[in-house]
């Protein structure tokens, strides 16, 4: 539906004064008051009805295919393979909260407009810029521009003991994901190409409380790993 659309539901007052607030194109506003309780509960994907229900645009551009439009600096993060909807909803309002400049996800991350995203979002969907897009292929142009790409791996330096770029006269992308996180045997099966774009040396990162095999720690990686770069200039 959403696909066929291009639209989709966002719930409760607030979230619905996000959307109106935001650049994005609210279609169609329901109030509980106004169409009733039964017809609310049609519409509704929750279990209870909210008293407030819009139909949202989904915004254009949002598969990424040219990076001609990539900023010359920032800081953004790449996501790998989140498939969570619950995480990569707090993953976006972290972004929100720290000033990330935007997020880069692998097409094979659950879709950004799933119901259970938006919502745990809490709104910030509305602030934080998103596209899909091929990661190794962005973290290649981040490169070639002058930028860094720094990313989670087990023979990888201590992150606490590093200095990292928050991007602010260079592009620099953090690329996170489970897979990628505990043996990187998910972007390095793409071949060389991405292998190289996080050379061994200061770019490559271990985060030393977490053990292998763990995915109960992947909500902490990402908050600890992603926004890192943000704490040390703080």
């Amino acid at each position: 539906y959403r696909d066929q659309e291009g639209a989709f539901l966002v719930e409760g007052e607030k979230m619905v004064a996000e959307a109106i607030d935001s650049s994005f194109s609210v279609l169609k506003v329901y109030r509980l008051a106004e169409v009733g309780a039964k017809a609310m509960s049609r519409l509704s994907q929750t279990a209870t009805p909210s008293p407030a229900l819009a139909v949202v645009g989904k915004p254009e551009g949002l598969m990424l295919e040219d990076f001609s439009s990539l900023p010359s600096r920032g800081l953004f993060l790449a996501l790998d393979g989140i498939r969570d909807p619950g995480n990569l909803g707090t993953i976006i309002r972290l972004a929100d909260w720290f000033g990330i400049d935007a997020l880069y996800a692998s097409p094979d991350t659950v879709d950004v407009f799933n119901p259970k995203v938006v919502q745990s979002t809490m709104g910030a969907i509305f602030r934080v810029r998103f596209h899909y897009c091929d990661i190794p292929a962005l973290c290649r142009r981040v490169r070639s521009a002058g930028g860094n790409v720094y990313g989670t791996f087990l023979d990888g330096r201590n992150l606490y003991s590093q200095t990292l770029s928050p991007g602010l006269d260079s592009p620099s992308v953090i690329v996170i994901g489970i897979q990628w996180h505990f043996s990187g045997s998910r972007l390095r099966s793409d071949g060389q190409a991405f292998h190289s774009a996080v050379p061994r040396g200061p770019q490559r990162f271990r985060i030393t409380q977490c053990r292998r095999g763990h995915s109960r720690h992947r909500g902490g990686v990402q908050e600890k790993t992603g926004f890192e770069p943000i704490r040390q200039t703080r």
